[in-house]
């Protein structure tokens, strides 16, 4: 589908934040929820900003929206007015509507930001708190193309368009099951694990660049791999004897049937960071999550 260029209107700032929150909460429906319209108004709003462009910005699927190329150029404009029309109501509001609202929240390991969301819903208990897991690769990417209020991210790249809060440094470790020869070692090497089935993130994960660079610069070749998505299930595999699992460290607050041993060649400490864009940090959801590090 397409749409041929000619006299248009111009598209107005609602039409944008609609756009914004389509993208961001992944459907029609979820976006109008969101906003407090009808999903015809949030559809009225898409179709008349694409006419303005004079091309398809979504393509609607049964997964969701996605992105086209001309879209992509479109949602960081349409996400930073989002982002003001949103600072703009708290400021008109008075800095008292902490009642209501909801914080999109990505991480590449569960740990520490389960422990931040449990301290804000402690303070507020209303607000929406949504945590997905994913590689290292597409949380950096996805906090770049600002789908997400807030990402929490080890060894995350600098840039201009985000604060980086550092919150907390830590290793990799092997996760070993009590039973397991090696888990009365005090520490292991790469050599070790070459007979050994290890378990390790998907290939977008910083652990399995990390373990990857490792094995080349000490000419370790491991033997049997296997991939998981991420470490709760990781974690669940080495307990039900699969084998033994390279991550970060304290990445479980389950401690009574597996073991953490330091590796000899991992031995780098690794920062995890809050990262948030510059204008996202000024609304008060972000800024009262960030607080919950003091």
């Amino acid at each position: 589908m397409g749409y041929v260029k000619g006299d248009r209107m111009r598209p107005n700032h609602h039409q944008f934040v609609a756009f914004a929150y389509v993208v961001r909460e992944g459907s029609f429906s979820a976006a109008a929820a969101r906003m407090g319209v009808t999903q015809s108004t949030v559809t009225q709003h898409i179709g008349n900003l694409e006419k303005a462009a004079g091309t398809l910005l979504l393509r609607r699927g049964r997964d969701g929206v996605e992105l086209t190329p001309a879209g992509q150029e479109f949602y960081d404009l349409a996400d930073r007015m989002a982002a003001l029309e949103a600072e703009v109501s708290e400021r008109l509001e008075g800095f008292n509507a902490m009642r209501s609202g909801r914080l999109n929240v990505i991480g590449n390991a569960p740990q520490p930001a389960l422990r931040l969301i449990a301290a804000f819903l402690r303070r507020f208990p209303d607000i929406e708190v949504s945590f997905s897991l994913y590689d290292w690769s597409t949380a950096t990417q996805m906090t770049r193309n600002r789908l997400a209020d807030i990402a929490l991210i080890t060894d995350p790249p600098a840039s201009e368009i985000w604060e980086r809060i550092p919150i907390e440094s830590v290793d990799y470790v092997l996760y070993c099951p009590l039973a397991h020869p090696l888990s009365r070692r005090d520490s292991v090497s790469l050599k070790d694990l070459e007979v050994e089935t290890v378990i390790v993130p998907e290939k977008g994960s910083l652990t399995r660049r990390v373990l990857e660079d490792a094995c080349r610069t000490h000419r370790i070749a491991l033997q049997r791999i296997v991939t998981m998505t991420t470490f709760p299930l990781m974690y669940e595999a080495v307990l039900q004897g699969v084998g033994v699992a390279v991550f970060l460290r304290d990445s479980s607050l389950i401690k009574n049937a597996a073991v953490e041993i330091p590796i000899a060649e991992l031995d780098r400490h690794h920062e995890t960071y809050l990262i948030a864009t510059k204008d996202r940090v000024r609304l008060k959801l972000v800024r009262e999550f960030i607080n919950c590090l003091d």
